[in-house]
């Protein structure tokens, strides 16, 4: 069932008009997927059109004439929401990214490309292995989206009604929850390597203990101390497992090392790395002054189409209007056609407009509040920020961030980093100063790498040290951020 959010959600964009859902969408797609999208809208409608040559604007005059035609003959257009408020605008085509290039951009291009990471290879070996199943059109759509949503490790962190409301924005395709959950579990996680797909750790090793022929009394032994005593077992209580077993200490033992030798815990690490596409391309990049800290923030141009209304088409409307030669009903019809596809074009490339702006506003908020972070590299830096910090800045709605954010990345001399890592909670010192839970997590995580393999630290031994430091931090705390840090319970890492 979807939760009451995600109903209210998709009512949400019942309500909202064609232009609103279409920059909705337009925000959720990272930058490797634009190109496509446009080339999609291109071959849909033939009221868009590519420019070759250097964008130009319609004067006024021409705007007033636009306008004139496209209001007679349409109730529709009598209201506030038609094409005349559209053709009196001056962004009749769409110019690609809003910011100006740099001298060396052919240069940055290079580098930026050198530097994407990819995994080309691999996605396309999954893309493959799914192209030699038996799909119907829309099931192999949405068994490549999903696929698209396996994380670093190779695990689907969005639940199937999540997917489910993702796609709806990003591909406006319509599915339902169980529909997602049948594809995940009889599609996607049938894939190789063995684990890939999975919603977490139990999931992922019994769809590798699933895989394994012929089950031996091991293997049995091992999917039922997975799928029955997963918590004893992550616990390392195995005299508790043991007990209600009826097995004996040398299966048990055997059963034990199988899982934790020859299991692979995160199937997709060193070889996925998933961005909904094929790879990693940035959409924004920071460029630091080194000698006047300061940054400058740029949007790479990928190469998008630029865009236009098509005059022919345009010409089409009066064309139709003056012929005498067709029946009243039959040039009516005709004409909405028109009006409808070129509505849909300037709409469009409205959108496209207006994703790039909302883009920049956001981005250049994000960079302001995390200066320190972007011209240092160290993550001690970064201070409490949530999707509601910037939201109100730009002034938008925090749903609008959440989308903007959503697999975006940018380029930095440290590497290329995903937005959402800039975005944490905070907690209060003993000073009354707000650090960001980042920081705690990064204090843990150092802890730990330099703690004694002989005696690793607890959670209350964390919790404590934390304490000394100023950071009062509860230690059922201390767990979720180690937990959240993928590092398993002290007896764990003996």
């Amino acid at each position: 069932m979807m939760k009451q959010s995600q109903r209210e959600e998709m009512l949400l964009t019942q309500k909202l008009n064609p232009r609103q859902i279409m920059l909705i969408k337009l925000l959720q797609i990272p930058t490797v997927m634009m190109e496509q999208r446009i080339n999609e809208e291109l071959e849909s409608n033939p009221a868009l059109e590519e420019v070759d040559e250097e964008p130009s604007s319609m004067n006024e005059e021409e705007n007033m004439l636009n306008t004139e035609r496209y209001e007679e003959n349409s109730d529709e257009s009598r209201n506030t929401d038609l094409v005349e408020e559209y053709f009196s605008r001056e962004y009749d085509n769409y110019d690609g990214p809003s910011m100006k290039p740099r001298d060396d951009d052919e240069e940055r291009r290079s580098f930026m490309e050198n530097s994407q990471v990819s995994n080309e290879t691999y996605q396309e070996n999954l893309l493959a292995q799914l192209d030699l199943l038996m799909l119907s059109a829309e099931d192999r759509k949405i068994a490549n989206f999903i696929v698209g949503s396996i994380d670093e490790d190779g695990y689907i962190q969005r639940s199937s009604a999540e997917l489910a409301i993702d796609m709806l924005f990003a591909m406006n395709i319509s599915t339902t929850e169980e529909n997602v959950e049948k594809l995940i579990k009889n599609v996607v996680q049938r894939l190789e390597p063995a684990g890939i797909g999975a919603r977490d750790l139990r999931e992922c090793l019994l769809i590798q203990l699933e895989r394994i022929e012929p089950e031996t009394n091991i293997i049995s032994l091992a999917k039922q101390i997975v799928a029955d005593h997963y918590d004893e077992f992550t616990k390392k209580r195995f005299d508790r497992i043991k007990k209600n077993l009826a097995c004996s200490d040398e299966d048990f033992h055997s059963a034990i090392d199988f899982i934790t030798k020859n299991l692979n815990p995160k199937p997709g690490e060193g070889t996925f790395v998933a961005t909904g596409a094929a790879s990693i391309v940035p959409d924004f990049e920071v460029v630091v002054d080194e000698r006047e800290q300061t940054l400058e923030l740029l949007m790479p141009n990928i190469k998008l189409p630029r865009l236009r209304l098509s005059k022919q088409y345009e010409s089409m409307y009066d064309e139709l209007k003056n012929n005498e030669h067709i029946a009243q009903k039959e040039r009516d019809e005709a004409m909405e056609f028109v009006r409808q596809k070129v509505n849909a074009a300037q709409w469009f490339i409205e959108a496209l407009s207006q994703r790039e702006t909302t883009l920049y506003k956001t981005m250049t908020s994000i960079m302001e509040h995390q200066k320190e972070f972007f011209l240092t590299g160290d993550e001690m830096m970064l201070k409490p920020m949530i999707l509601n910090d910037i939201a109100k800045e730009i002034e938008v709605d925090v749903s609008t961030i959440s989308r903007v954010v959503k697999e975006k990345y940018v380029l930095t001399q440290y590497g290329t980093i995903p937005l959402k890592f800039f975005f944490s909670e905070s907690i209060t010192t003993v000073e009354g100063d707000d650090v960001s839970t980042r920081k705690i997590k990064k204090i843990i995580k150092d802890a730990i790498d330099e703690e004694s393999k002989d005696n690793p630290l607890t959670d209350q031994a964390l919790c404590d040290m934390l304490i000394e430091k100023g950071y009062h931090v509860a230690r059922r705390t201390v767990a979720k951020y180690r937990e959240q840090l993928g590092i398993p319970v002290a007896r764990m890492r003996k």
